[in-house]
């Protein structure tokens, strides 16, 4: 999508940076890169202004735009980014691969709490699933999600085995721009140790959230429980 070229400029340019790609830490300047991917000088700024946003690089008034070291020393496994707050972008990790099996997949009448958060009457349905996420086949997450179904009633088993947020986008035009996250640490439940491979004493990173389409509206109540070995979370505060 046109809209969106800028998000899979972005990835690229990231890609670059952690393989070292970029001499003396700094990037081409923003005509060149725009003239490098064939894209518009907005798009290519749109790209740079994330970059900035997320802490990766910073700009240097009259010298250009560098890499944050700190970004390459201290990596976050787990990191939110762009108009895309999916889990497969999120868990990029140069040299695994990813892998989803779904666990449960049915329809199911929403509860009240349910309801409430994602704004549906008390007759509304929604989808409900759970999925377990792995790195190299090694287990590191369970996601229990809800989606209603009024707003992706095409919903099928073979989708939820790829990224959700991804097909929202290329299939139906829509994104997942906002979420409210709330992160927890948790003892690990006998689901957590079965599926984790974890121990009774061991704990989980607990990240409970909802949401959002770039309109407003609420598109899925998600709960992650991560194993404790992938659970770390930088953020970038801006103080102006």
């Amino acid at each position: 999508m046109a809209d969106y070229v800028y998000r899979t400029v972005m990835h690229d340019i990231k890609r670059r940076i952690l393989a070292g790609e970029y001499e003396g830490m700094r990037l081409p300047d923003e005509r060149s890169l725009a003239e490098k991917y064939q894209v518009s000088r907005s798009s290519m700024k749109r790209a740079l202004e994330l970059l900035a946003q997320q802490g990766i690089v910073f700009k240097k008034r009259g010298s250009g735009t560098f890499i944050n070291p700190l970004y390459l020393k201290n990596q976050a496994m787990f990191r939110y980014e762009g108009s895309n707050l999916g889990l497969t972008d999120s868990f990029l990790v140069p040299g695994k691969k990813q892998g989803i099996q779904l666990l449960d997949f049915k329809v199911v009448k929403a509860s009240p709490e349910t309801a409430q958060d994602l704004f549906l009457s008390e007759n509304d349905f929604v989808y409900q699933f759970k999925r377990l996420r792995l790195l190299d086949e090694q287990p590191f997450l369970i996601e229990e999600g809800f989606v209603p179904i009024k707003i992706l009633p095409e919903l099928k088993a073979d989708i939820l085995q790829g990224s959700l947020f991804n097909y929202l986008e290329d299939e139906q035009n829509k994104a997942v721009t906002r979420s409210y996250l709330t992160i927890t640490v948790s003892p690990s439940s006998q689901e957590d140790q079965e599926c984790l491979q974890l121990k009774a004493t061991e704990p989980v990173g607990v990240m409970d959230g909802i949401f959002f389409l770039d309109d407003g509206t609420p598109f899925e109540v998600s709960s992650m429980r991560v194993h404790y070995k992938y659970m770390r979370f930088n953020s970038f505060v801006n103080l102006n």
